[in-house]
């Protein structure tokens, strides 16, 4: 048996990534949340 997670540049960034996350209103609100924490990366 392998390991669950099979890290996959292209699928994450699909799902998390920055353009994803532009797309709807709630995923910008994501965003801003975590410019106004100071986070170091926004997204994947």
């Amino acid at each position: 048996m392998k390991m669950t997670y099979q890290p996959k540049v292209r699928q994450r960034s699909k799902v998390h990534g920055f353009r994803q996350r532009m797309k709807s209103a709630s995923g910008r609100k994501v965003l801003s949340n975590r410019r106004r924490k100071g986070r170091k990366r926004l997204s994947a």
